[in-house]
């Protein structure tokens, strides 16, 4: 399961700092995993989270999404809708690429500027929580991947659970991401979360692995 073929490794290297990529599909706990590492003292940057922060902060970007999307995508307060945005882009393929190319840049320097931050603090790593870090190109700035695996029938069920969504919603959904397999054979790691397997000791066996990595070179 190593990246060697995809990217080249020690991208964010300097001195002993590296950069761990966390993916997962929809449902299959990597918000969870990034829990368990918060609680263990270290920096996760969320960046689902960032781009619905960014939506309403950087005005170059909530711009280019109303020139793209029309005023229907803003709240009676002017800020983004992001229910009504969903709707949108997640029926059209064309319109979900287009947003994508609006907001990964974006997301992209924010990262960045957190990142640099942390290194300046001397914390020898940092994770980068993205359900799409494949698709988007994220996976270039990391220089390992840990992958989360959960059953479909699973990740169905904590989908609905949550959201309230449909059967039909979700797979849509679902079916903007890479499959599950294809994602995990790029991963250098993966955490099993198929609610019978213990996550904390796989998630401080990756971690011991890391740190005597780090150690070592």
């Amino acid at each position: 399961m190593a990246l060697s073929t995809v990217r080249e490794a020690g991208v964010n290297s300097e001195g002993d700092f590296q950069v761990i990529g966390l993916t997962g599909g929809m449902g299959a706990g990597k918000s969870v995993v990034a829990r368990i590492l918060n609680g263990l003292g270290h920096f996760v940057y969320d960046a689902d989270a960032a781009a619905k922060r960014l939506y309403n902060s950087d005005a170059g970007l909530l711009e280019a999404v109303v020139g793209r999307f029309g005023q229907a995508v803003l709240d009676g307060s002017g800020m983004l809708n992001r229910g009504h945005l969903a709707q949108m882009v997640f029926s059209d393929a064309n319109a979900l690429a287009a947003l994508n190319a609006m907001v990964h840049p974006v997301v992209a320097r924010d990262f960045a500027l957190w990142r640099n931050g942390h290194r300046r603090d001397g914390v020898p790593f940092v994770f980068r929580e993205a359900a799409i870090l494949f698709e988007s190109g994220s996976y270039k700035d990391c220089d390992l991947v840990w992958g989360v695996q959960s059953p479909v029938a699973l990740r169905l069920h904590r989908v609905r659970s949550r959201t309230g969504w449909s059967e039909d919603e979700i797979f849509q959904r679902m079916s903007r991401q890479w499959p599950e397999e294809r994602v995990l054979e790029r991963c250098d790691a993966v955490v099993l979360n198929d609610g019978s397997a213990p996550l904390v000791p796989q998630v401080l066996g990756l971690l011991s692995a890391l740190n005597a990595n780090l150690h070592s070179s």
